[in-house]
């Protein structure tokens, strides 16, 4: 054994970061490990209950998120792609699986070891293959297989999705049926994959801004204001402070409309007419008065780096509070329906998450908070938030009916938040000029279902290199598990309450 090797095998993940080379990727060092060193820090991390917050690559090196908790630090790590290869995380910490199959798809780097080779991304229908690469190859042929096969030959299958007779993200879920219950639960995504990777790199982040709009349609707000943020890291710049409030306002108002759609959702198939029909009033009078404020019902391509694409319009700020009113008004109301029999014994015990696995694969969101992780970036890691102290609930049952329960919560909050953005609200400015500089930037917003990141390399003001991580990629690892022993009649109603996003992870 070397002694690199041997001084790696005892050290804490702490001090393998703190040996390795480390370059500037504001407000935070990505430190540069060597092989030996990457597959230590995963071992090291998985002792010391470091999470996997995400994983990507670029043509030269693969990158990793984790989060310190002990610390409540954002710890970036790299190591160098050699002969195509890297080595993997995914045989020590499971939560790498989706990433490291999205990495081979898109740049052609091989996991060593790793745990699914399968594609992700690529169905076999791209004229190109590993289309991120430095030299991109034509397709030889369309074969492909994104499924597993079935341990028992004589299983019957449920296949659902990928359209779902609704207004829904394109998602597949096959479903291996023991009787009626399921026995294992698979998920196929990549079907809205819109090449946004590649539609970012070289331009300016100005420009391409629009693209990370686009991700996630009802989180259109949390990656656009990462986004946003990554870029003013990587510049060294700061948003007006009447931007910045205003951005405040934005993901608050989105948070509030996609807690209402998921109570709306979740009562439909839980047969709680009121819930669904009230909240979904709620949601559409919000969706009005968004377009009426700020241009659009989604508040799409309001966020750009800089600032804001565009100021509250003129009397914006007061209609928004009168809708928002008449939200808190029916807020204990929907309370109250939940905490009858009918609905709450239908949520009760549904869909439970542990602890322990929305920890390890890095669950946010109200998903991981009513499953006990008590992680909000909202907390530490989002600009502005400090000074309006946001409050965090948590529960420990990890049920559907917990997380209903948080979703109401923290529509009570974010209306709190709405209000004291606006008490704030300076005068002033929504946008600046952007410099044209070489620069690397990560920042984080808390969208409805858990915490975004996003990463930018900028080379003299264009973008060389970038990646959006969703909380999709930690929510369907987690729905895989969760529907597994659970009836097959409630799959439908298990998807709706931890509210699964495809489109984000699609990119």
């Amino acid at each position: 054994m070397t002694l690199d090797a041997e001084r790696n095998r005892s050290s804490t993940a702490s001090d393998i970061v703190r040996s390795a080379h480390a370059e500037a990727c504001r407000p935070w060092r990505r430190s540069v490990l060597s092989h030996t060193g990457w597959t230590a820090l995963a071992k090291a991390s998985m002792t010391e209950s470091w999470t996997l917050l995400a994983h990507w690559a670029d043509t030269t090196h693969v990158h990793a998120l984790f989060q310190n908790p002990d610390a409540l630090t954002i710890v970036p790590v790299s190591t160098q792609v050699e002969a195509g290869c890297y080595p993997a995380l995914s045989p020590v910490l499971p939560g790498a699986v989706p990433y490291e199959r999205m990495i081979r798809d898109l740049w052609g780097h091989t996991a060593e070891d790793g745990s699914d080779a399968r594609p992700w991304l690529d169905h076999g229908q791209w004229p190109q293959i590993r289309p991120m690469a430095i030299r991109p190859q034509p397709r030889d042929s369309a074969e492909t297989s994104l499924l597993q096969a079935v341990d028992r030959p004589d299983a019957m299958l449920l296949p659902l999705g990928p359209l779902w007779g609704l207004v829904d993200e394109a998602s597949h879920l096959r479903l291996t049926l023991n009787g009626a219950t399921i026995q294992h639960a698979e998920a196929v995504l990549g079907f809205t994959h819109k090449g946004v990777l590649s539609l970012m790199r070289g331009k300016s982040p100005r420009t391409a801004a629009r693209f990370a709009a686009r991700l996630s349609g009802d989180a259109t707000v949390a990656h656009s204001v990462a986004f946003a943020q990554a870029t003013e890291s990587a510049m060294q710049v700061t948003a007006p402070p009447r931007a910045a409030l205003l951005r405040i306002v934005l993901l608050e108002m989105e948070r509030i409309a996609a807690h209402l759609d998921n109570l709306a959702e979740v009562g439909r198939l839980a047969d709680a007419q009121l819930v669904w029909t009230r909240c979904g009033m709620l949601r559409e009078n919000l969706s009005q008065t968004s377009h009426a404020a700020f241009g659009h019902r989604l508040l799409m391509d309001c966020v750009v780096p800089g600032g804001l694409a565009v100021d509250i319009a003129e009397g914006g700020a007061e209609a928004i509070l009168r809708v928002l009113g008449a939200i808190a008004s029916e807020l204990d109301s929907i309370r109250r329906m939940h905490e009858r029999p009918a609905l709450s014994a239908v949520l009760s015990g549904l869909g439970r998450a542990s602890g322990e696995l929305t920890a390890t694969l890095g669950v946010g969101g109200t998903v991981g908070r009513a499953s006990g992780r008590a992680f909000d970036g909202r907390m530490v890691f989002s600009t502005g938030y400090g000074a309006l102290s946001p409050r965090l609930a948590i529960r420990s049952e990890g049920d559907a009916l917990a997380r209903q329960q948080l979703r109401i919560f923290e529509i009570g909050e974010s209306l709190r938040l709405v209000a004291a953005a606006f008490d704030r609200l300076p005068d002033g400015p929504v946008g600046m000029v952007l410099p044209q500089v070489s620069g690397e930037g990560i920042a984080c917003a808390e969208s409805s279902r858990g915490d975004v990141w996003h990463w930018m390399q900028l080379d003299h003001g264009q973008i060389a290199a970038a990646f959006p991580r969703d909380p999709g990629w930690a929510l369907w690892p987690l729905a895989e598990h969760v529907l597994r022993d659970a009836p097959a009649a409630d799959a439908a109603l298990i998807r709706a309450s931890l509210a699964l996003p495809a489109s984000g992870m699609d990119l």
